[in-house]
């Protein structure tokens, strides 16, 4: 954009100094013009250095107006940004108000009420809770815990109650092994002396049965 104002610039100062040229050696006789008098009087009557002057500053300044014109219209952004920034103004700041404000207020409020009352009163409500929640699961270990004892006590108990039964068994399975022993230890004496009677009594009746024979 710099670059352009001095280019715009150096421009219309050539452009001023060539029609201040161009007047100066225009005119209604440019022989007049071109070879003044001898006398060295202005060709034009009544100061024509004034009226020369005139013409060059007129055409500058119509000249300086149309570029500036030009300027403003291919370089200058300046009104279209402008229109722009409004155009942001009125929609976020007119039509939107103070939106964003009163949602941050109503955050803020939120956030504030959540750490100074909500927060509080959960962990005051949990903190009961969980001092219920241990003294019950307290009482549960206890219970299982007394319950454990009662059933190991009564394992201990049938198992004292079948080892007892099972010592008794075993006494009355001696004893009577013993007994069977003992019987059995009669029945064969007396088996062995049936068998002696009748073996006597067959050797006497084979000693009879000899004589009556002969």
């Amino acid at each position: 954009m710099r670059t352009w104002k001095v280019f715009l610039e150096r421009r219309l100062i050539a452009t001023a100094v060539g029609s201040e040229e161009m007047s100066s050696s225009g005119g209604s006789s440019p022989a007049a013009a071109l070879s003044p008098s001898k006398s060295g009087e202005s060709p034009f009557p009544g100061g024509g250095s004034k009226k020369r002057d005139s013409l060059g500053s007129a055409s500058s300044q119509a000249i300086l107006k149309d570029v500036g014109e030009i300027y403003s219209r291919l370089l200058d952004h300046r009104p279209v940004i402008q229109g722009e920034i409004r155009y942001f103004i009125k929609e976020f700041e007119e039509k939107r108000g103070l939106r964003e404000v009163r949602v941050l207020e109503n955050l803020k409020s939120t956030v504030f009420e959540a750490n100074n009352k909500t927060l509080p009163k959960c962990e005051q409500i949990m903190r009961g809770n969980l001092n219920e929640a241990l003294s019950r699961l307290q009482i549960a270990n206890d219970m299982i815990n007394r319950l454990q004892q009662r059933e190991q006590e009564e394992r201990q108990l049938q198992t004292e109650k079948l080892m007892a039964d099972e010592t008794q068994r075993r006494a009355l399975w001696d004893e009577f092994m013993k007994e069977q022993n003992n019987i059995k230890a009669v029945v064969d004496e007396e088996h062995a002396k049936a068998m002696e009677r009748l073996k006597e009594q067959y050797a006497a009746m084979e000693k009879d049965l000899a004589k009556h024979t002969l």
